[in-house]
C-alpha cells in the first residue's frame, strides 16, 4: 500500500476525514503543495504549467490556480510570460511560522488542557502511537508527516477552531521543508515521538502551565538546528 492509501486507512481509524479535495484546482494545490514540501520538488525547480497540467490530466485553469496559491504562500516565484519557480527556503518565515504555531498553540494548550476529556487523549495517544510503528519506515515519511500535522489539527480544532490549522498550514511550507530536511534522522524522529508522548503527558496533569511548557519545547526544536541544517543544504536557502 503507498503512503496516501496507508494515511486514508490510518484516519478512518481515527475517524477523522481523509478524503481529498473536491475540485481540480484545489486536488492540483494538495499534491504541489506537497511535493514542494516533501522535496521532491526541491528549490530552483522550474515548473511548467503545460507540463503539469498533462501529469495530473487537468486543464491549464487549475494549475495556473493552484500555482497562484503556492506563490501566495511562498512557496513557488511567478515571473509573467517567463516561468514558475520553486521558492528557496527563507529563514524569516521559518520564524514567522514558528512564532505563529507558538501564539496559537500555547493558548490551545492553555483551555485544553482543564477541560480535556479521557476520549481526545485516547485519540491523541492513537495518533502516537501510529508514528511509532511507522518511525523507521522510509518509505513511510509522508505519511508520518501527515500524522504530526494531525496530532497538532486534532487538539486545534478540539478548542473549536478548527480553520486556525489551516492558517498555520498556509503560513508554514518553509517552516516544513526545513523540518523533512531533518526528519530522516532517527534521532529527530525519536524526538517528535517523545515530544508528543510529553505533550500528552502535559495534558493529562489538566495543568495549563505543564501544558504550556510541553509544547513550547516541541515547537522549539527546528529553530534551533537551522543553522546546521543551512550548513549542510546550503543551496536549498535563500541567501
Amino acid at each position: 500500500m503507498n503512503g496516501a492509501g496507508l494515511f486514508s486507512d490510518l484516519m478512518q481509524h481515527l475517524g477523522g476525514d481523509a478524503t481529498a479535495p473536491s475540485s481540480a484546482a484545489a486536488r492540483t494545490l494538495d499534491a504541489l503543495r506537497r511535493r514542494i514540501i516533501s522535496l521532491d520538488l526541491p528549490p530552483d525547480t522550474v515548473l511548467s504549467r503545460s507540463e503539469l497540467a498533462r501529469e495530473y490530466d487537468v486543464s491549464q485553469t487549475p494549475v495556473r490556480d493552484a500555482l497562484q496559491r503556492l506563490e501566495a504562500e511562498g512557496l513557488v516565484e511567478i515571473f509573467p510570460q517567463s516561468r514558475t519557480v520553486v521558492t528557496r527556503i527563507d529563514a524569516d518565515k521559518i520564524a514567522e511560522a514558528v512564532f505563529l504555531r507558538r501564539a496559537i498553540e500555547v493558548e490551545v494548550m492553555r483551555q485544553l488542557a482543564p477541560v480535556i476529556d479521557d476520549a481526545l487523549l485516547s485519540r491523541l495517544r492513537t495518533i502516537v502511537e501510529m508514528q511509532r510503528a511507522l518511525a523507521h519506515k522510509r518509505e513511510e515519511l509522508g505519511t508520518f508527516h501527515e500524522l504530526d500535522e494531525t496530532f497538532h489539527q486534532t487538539m486545534i480544532a478540539a478548542v473549536g477552531f478548527p480553520g486556525l490549522h489551516r492558517l498555520i498550514r498556509s503560513r508554514s511550507g518553509h517552516l516544513n521543508r526545513v523540518r523533512r530536511l531533518n526528519m530522516w534522522d532517527d534521532t529527530k524522529i525519536g524526538r517528535i515521538i517523545d515530544d508528543h508522548t510529553g505533550v500528552i503527558a502535559g495534558l493529562e496533569t489538566r495543568d495549563p502551565d505543564k501544558a504550556e511548557a510541553a509544547i513550547r519545547k516541541h515547537l522549539g526544536q527546528t529553530i534551533a538546528t537551522l543553522d546546521t541544517l543551512r550548513a549542510q543544504h546550503g543551496a536549498y536557502f535563500k541567501d
